[in-house]
This record gives C-alpha cells, sequence and structure tokens, in this order.
C-alpha cells in the first residue's frame, strides 16, 4: 500500500501567562519539537483588550469571561506557528483536557498543570480557526519556511511533500 504524500498543515499554540510565570516555556516547546513538529515562528506579548475580545470572543457571553480577559492580559504570552503533518489534531492530542486535572498523564496539561483556567496553553481545535488565528497573531506569516532536512528528519517521503 502507498500512501500519498501530504503537505503540512500549521497550527497556532498560545503558551499563556502562567506557563510563561512558571518557566515553561523552553518545556512546552522542546516537547513539540521532540514530536518532530517544527516551529516556523515565534513572538512573545501581552494581551490587549481588543486582542482578548477578538480571540476569546466565543466566551464573550460566559460567565467566566472576565476572569479569562483578566488572566490573559496578567503577562507575557508567547505566540508559536507550529507545522507538520496533521498539525492541528497532533498538538490537540499533545495538549490534552482543557481542564487540567482531568488531562491524560503524558500530555502537556496532564504533566505540567492543575487548573481548568490556568492550563498553560492555547492550541487551535481546528484548520480552519488554525488559520484565522495564525493570521490573527501572525499577519505576515511564518518567519521561517519549513526546514526540508527538518521535514526529512520527522517524516518518510511518503508522508511529507
Amino acid at each position: 500500500m502507498t500512501t500519498e504524500p501530504t503537505t503540512l498543515d500549521s497550527t497556532l499554540v498560545l503558551i499563556k501567562p502562567d506557563a510563561v510565570q512558571r518557566g515553561l516555556v523552553g518545556t512546552i516547546l522542546t516537547r513539540l519539537e521532540a514530536r518532530g513538529l517544527l516551529i516556523r515562528a515565534i513572538r512573545s506579548f501581552v494581551f490587549t483588550d481588543e486582542l482578548v475580545r477578538e480571540h476569546y470572543a466565543h466566551l464573550a457571553g460566559r460567565s467566566f469571561f472576565p476572569d479569562v480577559a483578566a488572566f490573559m492580559k496578567s503577562g507575557m504570552t508567547v505566540a508559536v506557528w507550529v507545522s507538520g503533518v496533521d498539525a492541528v489534531d497532533v498538538v490537540r492530542g499533545m495538549v490534552g483536557a482543557t481542564n487540567a486535572r482531568e488531562a491524560m498523564p503524558g500530555t502537556i496539561r496532564g504533566d505540567l498543570a492543575v487548573s481548568t483556567q490556568r492550563n498553560l496553553i492555547h492550541a487551535s481545535d481546528a484548520p480552519d480557526s488554525a488559520k484565522a488565528e495564525l493570521a490573527r497573531f501572525f499577519p505576515d506569516g511564518p518567519s521561517a519556511p519549513a526546514d526540508p532536512a527538518a521535514v526529512r528528519a520527522a517524516y518518510s517521503q511518503a508522508e511529507a511533500a
């Protein structure tokens, strides 16, 4: 059976203020890279009111939204453009359940977090949201092309074109 080559997908990861404050940025990036995912762009920033409203618009009517907004504005966030075959699903699997107390051991949240709101990381939930979120946080696109040597090291030629 022959597998058709697949192009690389991309997704957004946000390393939230709690992870930054706990010194876990390197640990999280290491886990993504160790899995074979490619870091194509990275930037740090502090959320503004406008950016919180835009990124978390789907939560705006929820009772906990003010707490989420305050938390996301409380410190530095690191945005990461991550690429790989089936990147959205692979990263979501690595992240674990939103409620970190329910996240499986071996996931980022399962190993490193214990809270629902202080859960270290955001990852796009679908290819369409990944595209919109990447455009929001990286309007000029990724800062680096996919490194062919890194792609060959992580994937067979049949898996990634």
